[in-house]
């Protein structure tokens, strides 16, 4: 099970882990992602709500989101 559902998120893009103790912030992006991963979201339709919510070309969004979902891989949330 990956750490995701754990993290307490707050709407500032503050993002606590109770399991390590560690804290982090996100931008506006990391916060949309992060809150549809939550809900169980596909990358299919988190880059489509990234399209509908931001004013970015699908490349920008792709790019950001697999940045992104990249990083959290990294330190093992998802």
């Amino acid at each position: 099970m990956n750490r995701l559902h754990q993290l307490a998120v707050n709407d500032e893009g503050f993002i606590f882990d109770p399991l390590t103790g560690e804290s982090f912030t996100v931008n506006r992006t990391g916060l949309f992602i992060i809150n549809r991963l939550k809900e169980g979201k596909k990358e299919e339709e988190i880059l489509q709500g990234l399209l509908d919510e931001f004013n970015v070309s699908k490349e920008v969004a792709e790019r950001d989101l697999i940045d992104f979902l990249e990083k959290l891989k990294s330190y093992r949330i998802i």
